[in-house]
């Protein structure tokens, strides 16, 4: 949204106000304002915001100019399966022409204090059952493709962001300093996770802890805790 905004502003075409940001330092982009990548879901969910075509465009043409990005997608309000399914294979297919997405974020719908749910327009957020497919959906049809999936544990509980690992995510997200957009939608799984933290949770679903940087190189593994031993090491996958 922010991209389309500035061309409205500057008047310049997409790829030279992209290229005037690249030159002055933007290396990656946060593909959000996905939500649903349906004009006819899009009517009812965000009309004030871009249209599919033009999110399709930015993100695109930012890749091409080696401006990477994230894909989201945002589940359990007014859409269906085969939203999740259409965006997905969409996403797999602009991986397929530019290389550009670092991974794959399903984002699920907090209701509690959206307009949208109290106007009864959506469903109370997803399901456990929810929540459990989309990843494992994510991580067999982008496999080989974007092979990244990140769990949003700033709109899941602490048990559930551990499942969704089991059921197919990777990542397990980073930390914050500071969210306002889930927490005042009624978010309450907190906004402030410290690192020791995020090891202890990952450790407890059995996977390595290591970090990463953006573009998901540089990545160290934290094989240094007092809790991990060899053993363990050799024998537990990576989160």
């Amino acid at each position: 949204m922010e991209i389309v905004y500035g061309v409205e502003l500057t008047g310049m075409p997409l790829a030279d106000y992209l290229k005037m940001l690249r030159d002055n330092g933007l290396d990656t982009l946060p593909g959000t304002a996905a939500e649903i990548l349906d004009d006819e879901v899009r009517a009812i969910l965000s009309r004030n915001k871009l249209s599919t075509a033009q999110w399709r465009e930015v993100i695109t043409t930012a890749h091409r100019l080696g401006i990477r990005s994230t894909s989201t997608l945002m589940y359990g309000h007014v859409e269906t399966p085969e939203h999740w399914l259409n965006q997905i294979l969409m996403f797999r297919d602009i991986q397929n022409e530019t290389r550009g997405f670092t991974e794959f974020v399903p984002l699920g719908f907090v209701h509690q204090n959206t307009l949208l749910f109290h106007q009864g327009l959506a469903r109370s957020g997803p399901t456990m059952a929810e929540h459990l497919k989309i990843h494992a959906l994510a991580r067999i049809l982008l496999a080989g493709s974007i092979n990244n999936i990140q769990v949003s544990w700033v709109k899941l509980n602490r048990n559930l962001s551990q499942l969704c690992l089991q059921a197919g995510a990777n990542d397990y997200g980073g930390t914050l300093m500071e969210e306002n957009i889930s927490r005042e939608a009624g978010a309450t799984a907190g906004q402030y996770t410290s690192p020791e933290e995020f090891q202890s949770l990952i450790l407890e679903a059995g996977r390595i802890p290591a970090e990463r940087n953006t573009t998901y190189s540089q990545i160290r593994i934290k094989l240094a805790l007092e809790n991990i031993t060899s053993e363990q090491a050799s024998s537990t996958e990576f989160a």
